[in-house]
Formats: C-alpha cells, structure tokens, sequence
C-alpha cells in the first residue's frame, strides 16, 4: 500500500477516534469494577457487560477505518463481534452459576448465594421436599 492510500477523510477519523476513546475508555470502566469491587458476583458485572459493549466500540471503530481506507467493505469485524456477543454474557452466566454452585456445596452463608435468601441449601429443606428452583417441583 503506498503512503498516499493512508490518507483518512477529516469525517472518518473523528468518528473512529470518537468510538476508539469510547470503547477504550468502557473497557477501562469494566476493569476498574473488576478489581475495586468487594464481591465475586459484583466483580463479574464489570467485564460481563462493559467488556462487550467496549470491545464492540474497537470493532466498529476498526471496521469503518478499514472501510473507507480501503473503499470497500470490511466486515471481517462482524464475525468478531457476532462471536463476542454471543459467547462473553454466556462465559459470565456459566461462572456465576459455577460460583453459586460452589457456595451451595461448601455451606457459604455469610455471603455470595446465600447472602440474599435467594438459594437455599439442601439440609434446609423439607426431607422428601425438592427444593424451589430445581426442576422437580
């Protein structure tokens, strides 16, 4: 590609710069909440959802500075982003239900699945009762 190519319309490098610092900066936003929160389940809130929309503002960003430097569509970006949407909130239930899982088995009631009263653990229930929640009611 020769040096003369690299040149970006004035409207095109203010909007990829304006979605680079956005993205940027909710990445960074997702990070600080991942460590200055105090819990397992409030920590993973941060990347689970800040992360995609971040991650989705570089593609986007990288998507239309490749489209128009090129002058053709570039949508190599959507496959990512398609697959970042689709797996990052999956990868973030399937932990949380794996830490809840593991507060369950261990007897963890001063906080994490028990905090709330939302789970409750199996030498609470009835005997013969299925607990609230697990199918076999």
């Amino acid at each position: 590609m020769s040096a003369a190519g690299t040149d970006l319309p004035l409207w095109a490098a203010l909007v990829v710069s304006g979605l680079l610092v956005v993205g940027g900066a909710i990445v960074v936003i997702g990070a600080l909440g991942l460590m200055r929160l105090p819990s397992f389940y409030q920590r993973i809130h941060g990347p689970a959802i800040t992360v995609t929309l971040g991650a989705g503002c570089l593609l986007l960003a990288s998507m239309l500075y490749f489209t128009v430097l090129q002058q053709r569509p570039v949508l190599h970006e959507v496959v990512i982003t398609a697959f970042i949407l689709l797996t990052a909130p999956v990868v973030a239930m399937m932990v949380m239900r794996a830490a809840v899982y593991r507060d369950l088995q261990t007897g963890r009631r001063d906080r994490g699945a028990a905090a709330g009263d939302v789970y409750r653990f199996p030498e609470e229930a009835e005997p013969g009762k299925p607990l609230e929640g697990d199918g076999r009611g």
